[in-house]
């Protein structure tokens, strides 16, 4: 029988190439977050390869659940639910997690939860500070670049997305070029605090009245000036390019929050997914809040949370179980997943 004092979620993320299992009590107490990653086996790849992850997800998902509940110090008959990723994501990936996820619910008869990956993302602040609503909040990953709104609890409106590469793929493809190892982000945050803006990549959509993003543009500048150095024998300096893509990227990002915000007046701006921790990025949209939205809360979720892992499901889960949100054992993964898109925003 589930513990009545309080309310305790078993929540399961297995959308790319990490295996996480957590163990959230309240919605924002984190008992346990096992986090087994892959990145070893993908590096050689310069990515992710969805065959790989898949297999790598099913070795190690019972052992993940074995220990977050050992760590956490509770039984499945302690638990309250189970909350599981069942989109976007790769789709051999997400149905890992999602099967172990329904085996669970059903041997120990506890409420199923359907969560939206990129909600997980956004509740990862939630272990920062409550969310104080309506809020707008910035998601910036490896598959995904979107300005979402929130109305009340539980409630996603998109009001802007990247028309192609999300910044972190960017990212990402940049890292490759600069022969930097997979995942690049944080490498070239690094490398742009030592060089300087001095190449002035496009601001791709920057000065347009949507809310949009795009960055195969940038992508392309950066690789053609690569290319052409080689070609002449010039010899460019990659703390200078990194800077000067980091600063393209963030720029943009900045830019269009800050419109967003002005046209949407929200109590809080949260800042989530893996980009998030890029220290840059950060940077400037304090620097931006502070000057333009001094009356609007920044809430950035915790570094150690802007990956992918379970606890931020477990804090979305938990919203979502308040909610009334169920699924039924016929639960299928959804790659492609997406929030609505707030009225009148999708042209």
């Amino acid at each position: 029988m589930a513990n009545e004092e309080r309310n305790l979620i078993l929540a399961f993320e297995s959308s790319c190439d990490e295996t996480s299992v957590a163990v959230i009590e309240d919605g924002h107490k984190i008992l346990s977050n096992i986090v087994a990653t892959q990145i070893k086996s993908h590096k050689r790849f310069g990515g992710v390869v969805p065959e790989v992850a898949s297999r790598h997800h099913i070795e190690q998902i019972t052992l993940c659940i074995d220990d977050a509940l050992t760590e956490a110090q509770v039984t499945y008959d302690d638990l309250t639910a189970v909350a599981v990723t069942y989109g976007p994501g790769l789709v051999g990936a997400l149905l890992v997690g999602v099967a172990a996820a329904k085996a669970v619910a059903f041997a120990h008869n506890l409420p199923l939860i359907p969560v939206n990956h990129m909600a997980g993302h956004i509740y990862a602040a939630r272990f920062v500070a409550p969310i104080e609503f309506p809020a707008l909040a910035l998601l910036v990953s490896g598959g995904h670049t979107e300005l979402v709104y929130l109305s009340g609890p539980n409630q996603f409106e998109i009001i802007g997305e990247t028309r192609d590469d999300a910044a972190g793929e960017a990212y990402d493809k940049v890292g490759r070029v600069l022969g930097l190892t997979y995942p690049a982000g944080k490498q070239i945050d690094e490398l742009a605090h030592q060089g300087r803006d001095t190449f002035h990549f496009p601001r791709a959509m920057v000065k347009e009245e949507n809310f949009d993003f795009s960055f195969s543009g940038l992508k392309s500048a950066f690789i053609n000036t690569v290319h052409h150095a080689d070609q002449i024998g010039e010899t460019l300096n990659h703390a200078d390019l990194a800077a000067s893509f980091q600063q393209s990227v963030v720029d943009v990002l900045v830019a269009k929050t800050d419109r967003a915000l002005t046209e949407f007046p929200v109590r809080q701006l949260i800042l989530a997914g893996g980009v998030a921790a890029n220290s840059g990025l950060r940077a400037d949209l304090t620097a931006m809040m502070e000057k333009h939205h001094p009356e609007v809360a920044l809430l950035k979720a915790p570094l150690a949370l802007c990956g992918d892992n379970a606890a931020m499901i477990g804090a979305a889960g938990y919203v979502a179980w308040q909610h009334g949100v169920r699924a039924d054992l016929a639960l299928n993964a959804d790659p492609s997943l997406e929030f609505d898109w707030r009225s009148g925003m999708l042209l």
